[in-house]
């Protein structure tokens, strides 16, 4: 008897206990700046359900969104689909961290109950069949499909004059001052992921549309390495650079992410090499893991200068004190590799695009290639207000055995890959290159603004040579980090490596943050009174 009472005891003071998290589990979950993980750890102990955090997340969204046009869509079924976590997890049947976590796409990801637009009134139809494979690996780690996030239409690869946001969607605004842009073209994701309208986002990249808007938006964004993440069901600019990733407020909520999201899939054949790479991402995130390492300095680069190159210098010194050994890097030899890059994706865009058109629904999208594509914004209401000339040039191209293509593509991704990165990191015996990842956010202008465009057609070596440009035709992974504020804007710290190392990215910016503590939160701004 002796040896049971501690445990009737226990008993006992457990019920108002167990009562208690009851009335917890029901009231409503605070989400603002509430990380991934302790979302997942507050689902795990009871302390909170899916329902609660996913209606939650949508109450935000409703409160704050209208001024940011951060979201296009909320799910219909998110609240099912955090009850049928919340049904599995009370059966002991809980799928694994991120069950029951909501997550928002960008609208140009496939998922099943919900249209994927690309921004665009020409996919406004668009419901597909089945889901992407993005959607279907976080769907099967139980990840709540909360909603799709706004973006720069077609991945910001319609035209070369300033085009913020979509036509779907509208313009996106900077959760950080509503006057300066969010980036592109992964705008809404990286403003949804600032504003904890999710517990963690999705955006993809061809060449910065990750980490740019992480950059000015204040969050951690990964660019894997191509094909790490399956690019099926996914509307395309380049096969060659297109790429899926995690955009988040902490390294961990990121790399979390990236372990649903990464592995092969027979429907992206250059994934073939996924599964023998990936591995455990949170695993490897250590808070020493600079210490001992050669972290190679770039300075000089597109958008270092007075204003921004004192907080790089801050994140390197963070870096020294946690071990690392810096080394600075002579940068004459990089090149700006912006035109050759633009040719590439001229003939991508055409060819990449017909094909996903041609597996959409003729019922549901009319417009079943790029010719059509063109035709339909010249007299559309909303999409003849904006210029298409990437699309019409682009549908000028003839295909993949064009020998221009051929030739530029060959040495560009040379230029950038083997004697670009690598041979960087291979000259200075360095474990990492590091630099800004870009400058504050700018104003907004008007649409139609002849701004240039991320990939306009310049004359090679009028801009800056750009790492981002770099790690993207190479195709290797690009990590951005906060790394504080310039005139109260978000700057990030880029990490960049050979293919293949998300990993030690991943561990060395986690390294950083965990020192650092660099990001600001944004001050929200609340949505306009309704009128009375």
């Amino acid at each position: 008897m002796l040896l049971r009472r501690p445990i009737a005891v226990a008993l006992i003071l457990a019920l108002p206990l167990a009562a208690c998290s009851r009335k917890e589990a029901s009231a409503p979950y605070a989400v603002a700046e509430v990380s991934l993980e302790q979302v997942s750890a507050d689902l795990k102990a009871g302390k909170t359900t899916s329902v609660a955090a996913t209606k939650a997340y949508i109450e935000r969204i409703k409160a704050f969104d209208a001024p940011l046009h951060a979201v296009i869509l909320v799910a219909p079924d998110a609240e099912q689909q955090a009850a049928a976590s919340d049904a599995h997890r009370k059966a002991g049947k809980a799928l694994g961290p991120l069950d029951g976590v909501p997550v928002l796409l960008k609208d140009n990801i496939d998922a099943t109950g919900m249209a994927t637009t690309a921004g665009s009134y020409a996919l406004a139809a668009n419901r597909p069949a089945q889901d992407s494979e993005v959607a279907k690996r976080l769907k099967a780690a139980g990840v709540v499909i909360l909603g799709k996030a706004n973006l720069s239409q077609w991945a910001a690869w319609r035209a070369t004059t300033a085009f913020n946001g979509s036509t779907v969607g509208g313009g996106v605004h900077n959760p950080y001052d509503i006057t300066k842009s969010a980036a592109g073209s992964s705008s809404g994701s990286g403003v949804a992921a600032a504003a904890s309208f999710a517990a963690a986002t999705v955006g993809t990249e061809t060449s910065g549309s990750i980490t740019g808007p992480s950059n000015v938006n204040g969050v951690v964004g990964i660019k894997p390495t191509i094909a790490l993440v399956s690019r099926r069901g996914i509307v395309p600019i380049s096969h060659n650079q297109d790429t899926a990733g995690p955009m988040a407020r902490s390294v961990k909520d990121a790399a979390m992410l990236l372990n649903a999201m990464a592995g092969s899939d027979p429907g992206d054949p250059a994934s073939a090499e996924a599964d023998a790479h990936k591995t455990d991402y949170v695993a490897a995130l250590k808070p020493d893991a600079l210490k001992g390492v050669r972290v190679g300095v770039l300075r000089g680069l597109r958008a270092q200068n007075e204003k921004t190159n004192p907080v790089f210098q801050a994140a390197v010194d963070v870096m020294k004190a946690q071990g690392a050994e810096t080394v600075d890097i002579d940068v004459s030899p990089l090149e700006d590799l912006t035109p050759e890059m633009r040719t590439i994706l001229l003939y991508d865009f055409k060819q990449d695009l017909n094909a996903y058109l041609a597996g959409t629904s003729p019922e549901q999208v009319k417009t079943r290639n790029l010719t059509d594509l063109i035709a339909f914004n010249a007299t559309e209401e909303h999409e003849k207000l904006h210029t298409q000339e990437n699309f019409e040039l682009s549908d000028q191209t003839k295909g993949f055995e064009e020998q221009e293509y051929k030739d530029t593509l060959a040495s560009v991704k040379a230029k950038a890959g083997v004697n670009g990165i690598d041979k960087l990191l291979k000259d200075n015996n360095v474990d990492v290159l590091v630099n800004l990842t870009g400058g504050p956010a700018n104003t907004i202008v008007p649409d139609g603004t002849a701004t240039g465009g991320p990939v306009a057609d310049r004359p090679k070596g009028s801009t800056p040579p750009s790492m981002t440009s770099y790690a993207a035709i190479a195709g290797y992974p690009h990590l951005s980090v906060p790394a504080g504020l310039v005139e109260g804007m978000p700057v990030g710290v880029s990490f960049i490596g050979t293919a293949w190392t998300e990993a030690k990215l991943l561990a060395y910016g986690y390294a950083y943050e965990q020192a650092s503590h660099a990001r600001v939160a944004p001050k929200v701004p609340a949505a306009p009174a309704p009128a009375q």
